[in-house]
C-alpha cells in the first residue's frame, strides 16, 4: 500500500543557517541505511521535508527497521501518494486508505490538511472538513475528536497528495558526523557499547580502541568486541577499531606497582594509548562507559586521577545512569546478549582483591615514576603492533 516515507526530524529544524548541512547529512545517511534493504529508494529534500520514495516493490518491515537506526530521525510516516485528479477521486482514495490504515471501524479521528501547493482550489480547513464528512458517511461508527483523536489522518497537498496516519518513532538525536568525532574505549562489557551508542546519538562519529591481552584473553574475546562494534555501526556507521596488545604493559605494571593501585594505573596507561590513537585519527576526545560508583575505578576520585593523565576531554555519557538503565538500553540496541558472553577482557584480569577507591594522585605518580622508562618502550611496542580493523554493520 505504501510508496514512500515522510521523515520527521527534531533538533535539526532549529539549526538556523547551518540547517542545510544537517539535512544533507541526514539525507545521505538515510540513503546509506537503505542500501541493503530489498527494494530501490530515492531520498530527497522537498520544501523543508525529507522523503524516502520507493522506486520498486520493497520490504516494508526491513525498510522501517533500517530507518529506526538513523540518528536524527524522530518519526517515520508511511505515505500513500495520490495523483491529483479532483476532490471526489481524493475522497475515494482516503476512504480506501482508512479501511486499511485505521485500526478499527469505531475509532476517534481527525483530518489535518497541509496545503503546500497554494493553487489548490480548496482551503486546508475545507479539505479537512469535507474529507471528514466523507469518512463519517463511509464508516458510521467513526467519531470526530479534534483534541485527542486515536487516529490523525494527515493530508499534504503537494505535486502529489500525501496521505499518512501513522508515525513510527525514530531514535532521535543528531546525524552522525555533524558534531565531530571521538575515540571510544571499547571493552567486551555491557557499558562501553552503550556509551558509544549514546555519544553517536549526539552526532559524534565513533572510532574505537580495544585492549587485547593474549594469552590471557582469547581470540573469542577479540571477536566479541568486533561483534559489538558491528552492532554499534548499525547506528554510528563504519567504525575504525584499533586492537592494541596490552599484555606486556599489564604484566609490568602488575610486577612493579602496588596491587591496590593496579586498576587505576592500568587505566591511566589505557587512556594514554587511546589518546595517542585519537590524535592520529583527529578525534576531539575520548569516550568511556564509566558510571559514578559502579566499580572501584569509577569513583569520582578515581575518575579525577584518570583524567589527570589526559590532554583530551573525556566524555562519559553514562555517568549518571543506574546499572539497570544501562542494561535496558543495551537490550534495546542489541548489544546485551553479546556483552554477556563469557569471554574475559583485559579489564577483568589481574584485578586486585581490594583496589583503592580514593586514589591519591601523588601516590599514583610516585608508583608510576618507578616504571616510566620501561613503559615508554612497551608503549611504543603496543603502538607499533596495533591492528586497525574497519568494522561495518
Amino acid at each position: 500500500m505504501y510508496q514512500a516515507f515522510l521523515i520527521k526530524y527534531g533538533e535539526i529544524g532549529v539549526k538556523g543557517k547551518n540547517r542545510h548541512i544537517f539535512e544533507d547529512t541526514l539525507v545521505s545517511q538515510t540513503a546509506n541505511a537503505l542500501k541493503d534493504v530489498d527494494g530501490s529508494f530515492v531520498v530527497r529534500k522537498e520544501n523543508g521535508r525529507i522523503y524516502v520514495q520507493a522506486q520498486t516493490e520493497f520490504d516494508f518491515d526491513e525498510a522501517v527497521e533500517a530507518l529506526t537506526c538513523v540518528f536524527g530521525i524522530v518519526g517515520i510516516c508511511p505515505v500513500v501518494l495520490v495523483e491529483d485528479e479532483g476532490f471526489d477521486k481524493l475522497a475515494q482514495t482516503v476512504i480506501s486508505f482508512a479501511r486499511e490504515a485505521f485500526p478499527a471501524p469505531d475509532v476517534t479521528f481527525k483530518v489535518v490538511t497541509r496545503r503546500a501547493r497554494k493553487n489548490y482550489p480548496l482551503e486546508s480547513m475545507e479539505v479537512s472538513s469535507a474529507l471528514g464528512e466523507r469518512l463519517l458517511e463511509a464508516f458510521p461508527k467513526l467519531k470526530v475528536d479534534v483534541h485527542h483523536p486515536q487516529v490523525t489522518l494527515h493530508v499534504e497537498i503537494r505535486n502529489k497528495i500525501n496521505l499518512y496516519a501513522q508515525t513510527i518513532p525514530g531514535p532521535g538525536g543528531m546525524p552522525v558526523g555533524t558534531a565531530g568525532r571521538a575515540m571510544l574505549l571499547l571493552s567486551g562489557g555491557i557499558d562501553s557499547p552503550v556509551a558509544g551508542y549514546m555519544i553517536a546519538k549526539r552526532g559524534v562519529k565513533i572510532d574505537a580502541i580495544y585492549f587485547h591481552a593474549p594469552p590471557y584473553t582469547s581470540d573469542r574475546a577479540k571477536q566479541k568486541v568486533i561483534d559489538l562494534a558491528k552492532t554499534i555501526a548499525k547506528y554510528a556507521g563504519p567504525i575504525r577499531l584499533h586492537v592494541v596488545n596490552f599484555t606486556e604493559m599489564q604484566l609490568y605494571i602488575y610486577e612493579k606497582c602496588p596491587h591496590d593501585q593496579l586498576t587505576i594505573i592500568m587505566r591511566r596507561y589505557m587512556m594514554l594509548l587511546a589518546e595517542h590513537f585519537a590524535a592520529e585519527d583527529e578525534d576531539l576526545g575520548l569516550i568511556t562507559g564509566e558510571s559514578i560508583g559502579q566499580v572501584a575505578s569509577q569513583t569520582m576520585q578515581s575518575m579525577a586521577v584518570t583524567n589527570q593523565i589526559c590532554n583530551m576531554p573525556v566524555y562519559r555519557p553514562l555517568v549518571g545512569f543506574d546499572k539497570q538503565d544501562i542494561v535496558d538500553l543495551a537490550q534495546k540496541i542489541g548489544t546485551y546478549e553479546t556483552s554477556i558472553l563469557p569471554y574475559e577482557d583485559c579489564c577483568t584480569i589481574f584485578v586486585a582483591k581490594h583496589p583503592v577507591t580514593k586514589p591519591n594522585l601523588k601516590s599514583i605518580l610516585k608508583s608510576e615514576s618507578h616504571i616510566t622508562e620501561r613503559m615508554k618502550v612497551l608503549f611504543q611496542e603496543a603502538v607499533d603492533t596495533a591492528e586497525t580493523i574497519r568494522v561495518e554493520a
